[in-house]
């Protein structure tokens, strides 16, 4: 049975323990560990795209939804505020607005948050309250007048606050805040180089990582310890070695896993230098959705000229067939399929087989749909 709810709401920041701008992989990961207070979880996306936005239907009264791009918590919806499995109380700052006891009505948010504009629902920067269920109400507007102060609240909603006072798109980005501090921006993937990644806030200096270059150490002073250190002990892909040289040197590789910022590193059992850098994509549905954090690559192009600032790019929300012509229009590169449920006997996906397409210095691995689940630099 699970616990009785009591949330906190901050317009425009958060709701409880979740806050605007948390990303999809943080939100995942805090309800597997609160289980007893958030037992179903449902998971809802469009599966042919890899800038879906994604639902969280914590049961019975929230949904968060991740904007598509990066991944990050855009709105919050509390809903079903008379269910009583479990009981859910709202507060806001010192005041009770929501609990088993006392029905949240339009006359107590007007008492609480002031004045607003006219319209159907009560609209304050950050935060609204609604009347109608999940939106099924609208045949029922009129039938209570908007000045009917005794008119029960069925939903409120958290959003960021818009500077201009209009109200926000739930398709838009999530504007930088505090809950994104220290994570990437994005990944500038440089074939044959490595990759420059840029954090929140923008001010940040950028950190650049290359490959037989940077060492462990560096990347411990540039991104923290890593979640996860792993000794390599699948040598499967040794037999496509052209070296026997890299065959014995393999044995003593390792891999720096930093999971919440979506990078592996394969680094040199003999020098401790980089020796490949693997970037997520976190897609919905596949083998590896949310083993990593989102990690918003761009693959860099030639400049067209020593002049050219802005060299063309591809990025992990493109799809497959247009990154291969972008990287060998010409080519047609090698490929092998990888199933990655071949070790997990419990786990059966619709699309468990991915298609490893090399080129010189990366390798994409696609879905059946193209799609770009990761990319690894050598």
């Amino acid at each position: 049975m699970s616990s009785a709810l009591e949330v906190d709401i901050r317009p425009g920041s958060g709701l409880g323990p979740f806050e605007i701008g948390m990303s999809l992989w943080n939100v995942l990961d805090m309800l597997r560990r609160m289980q007893h207070a958030f037992p179903l979880v449902d998971v809802k996306y469009d599966p042919d795209t890899a800038t879906t936005p994604v639902l969280l239907h914590v049961r019975p009264h929230l949904d968060l939804l991740f904007a598509g791009y990066h991944q990050r918590l855009h709105t919050i919806c509390v809903r079903k505020l008379r269910d009583s499995s479990p009981p859910i109380t709202l507060k806001y700052k010192e005041y009770t607005l929501s609990s088993p006891e006392e029905v949240l009505r339009r006359l107590g948010v007007n008492r609480t948050f002031g004045p607003t504009y006219p319209g159907d629902d009560l609209r304050y920067p950050g935060v609204s309250f609604s009347f109608d269920e999940d939106g099924r109400g609208e045949a029922l507007k009129g039938l209570k007048s908007p000045d009917d102060r005794t008119q029960e609240v069925k939903r409120v909603i958290i959003t960021q606050k818009n500077p201009e006072g209009g109200r926000q798109d739930a398709l838009d980005e999530v504007s930088e805040c505090e809950a994104m501090v220290g994570e990437i921006e994005k990944a500038i993937v440089k074939v044959h180089d490595g990759i420059t990644l840029h954090f929140h806030p923008s001010i940040s200096p950028p950190v650049r990582i290359r490959l037989g270059d940077s060492t462990a150490q560096d990347l411990v002073c540039d991104l923290g310890p890593p979640l996860r250190v792993h000794y390599k002990e699948d040598d499967r892909m040794t037999i496509h070695s052209r070296s026997s040289d890299r065959e014995a040197d393999a044995d003593t590789d390792y891999f720096y896993n930093y999971l919440q910022h979506g990078i592996d590193f394969l680094i040199s059992g003999s020098t401790h230098t980089v020796r490949k850098i693997i970037l997520h994509s976190n897609i919905p549905g596949s083998p590896l959705f949310q083993r990593y954090k989102r990690c918003p690559w761009e693959i860099e192009g030639r400049p067209e000229d020593n002049e050219d600032e802005t060299p063309p790019r591809m990025r992990f929300c493109d799809r497959a067939d247009q990154i291969r012509h972008f990287l060998g229009p010409d080519q047609s590169p090698p490929s092998m399929l990888l199933d990655r449920t071949d070790d997990e006997e419990a786990l059966t996906l619709p699309g468990s087989i991915t298609r490893l397409v090399g080129y010189d210095g990366l390798i994409l691995e696609t879905t059946e749909s193209a799609q770009v689940v990761s990319v690894t630099l050598f």
